[in-house]
């Protein structure tokens, strides 16, 4: 099933549209700004709103749509987040848009954003960022909010040069890109807002790959990618609660992360892919995991 953002009826009959998952669909403001489609186990979701794919309050509003209905949807193991066309997989918050807002606004704004991204790390499901382009600003902060980032060679710039408008990165860069690099390189990265190439990212351990190929390609290479942890080939379950258990037990005192890796093991040990993954160890045979 193809995850889609349904839109409220419009025909004044009184009937009301659903998304796929039973929850009521939300009245947009007339413009599709995120794309998502589906590629067998795994949910596309793809920012556009061209040249830059810069983000207003409506687009973080249909991006945690799409989040949510990935989340719920049993088929889908695996996120894979984009950005339209072929030069940016997004430049951040919409400059126009902030010059015209009051701060009350940009503050709800910001905090709407940030809950938003955390949808992603606390989603029980493998999110990985496919940069097809640059990656600056508010882009590197969807990024980083991911669990793996996968770049196109040469296919654009990535930093995080708020200091330049006289703000910070404030939709969780300075915490998240800290605790990717360490605080110095952070400071340093963030205070000078540089940009850098995605080879400078790798070395610095702000993304996982770079791939090889125009955009077309690129898009496939990710795909093959993802699909090596949805099933049969992985056990998502297994993924989702390794994220899990990294994402919230790196914030907590080891003996308290221990607890919940030891919590999320023993619901690993009910499911139906755990003991088929045992039995196919024990004879000798590959094995064939069903997200059960």
């Amino acid at each position: 099933m193809t995850v889609q953002q349904t839109k409220p009826d419009v025909a004044g009959n009184g009937a009301k549209t659903e998304t796929p998952f039973g929850r009521e669909a939300r009245s947009y403001d007339g413009k599709r700004l995120i794309n998502s489609s589906r590629d067998g186990h795994i949910a596309v979701i793809e920012m556009n709103d061209p040249p830059a794919n810069t983000y207003t309050h409506e687009m973080m509003r249909q991006l945690d749509d799409a989040i949510l209905d990935a989340r719920f949807d049993d088929d889908v193991e695996v996120i894979v987040v984009s950005g339209a066309g072929e030069k940016f997989f997004s430049a951040g918050a919409n400059i126009g848009m902030l010059n015209t807002v009051t701060p009350q606004f940009k503050y709800m704004f910001c905090l709407h954003a940030n809950e938003t991204l955390s949808r992603f790390e606390q989603t029980p499901k493998l999110v990985i960022a496919a940069l097809n382009g640059h990656t600056v600003g508010g882009g590197l902060e969807i990024a980083m909010a991911c669990d793996v980032r996968i770049a196109r060679k040469d296919a654009g710039k990535i930093g995080l040069p708020e200091v330049a408008l006289g703000v910070l990165p404030g939709t969780g860069g300075t915490q998240r890109l800290a605790r990717l690099v360490g605080k110095s390189r952070a400071i340093e990265l963030m205070a000078t807002g540089r940009t850098f190439s995605f080879e400078q990212a790798l070395d610095f351990g702000m993304i996982n790959d770079i791939l090889e190929g125009d955009a077309a390609s690129f898009r496939e290479q990710v795909l093959a990618y993802a699909k090596q942890f949805t099933s049969p080939n992985k056990a998502p379950m297994a993924v989702g609660h390794i994220k899990r258990s990294v994402q919230t037990g790196i914030e907590l005192p080891l003996n308290d992360a221990l607890a919940l890796e030891r919590e999320l093991q023993s619901l690993l040990f009910k499911s139906e892919d755990a003991k088929e993954g045992l039995a196919a160890y024990n004879e000798k045979r590959v094995a064939r995991f069903k997200n059960r």
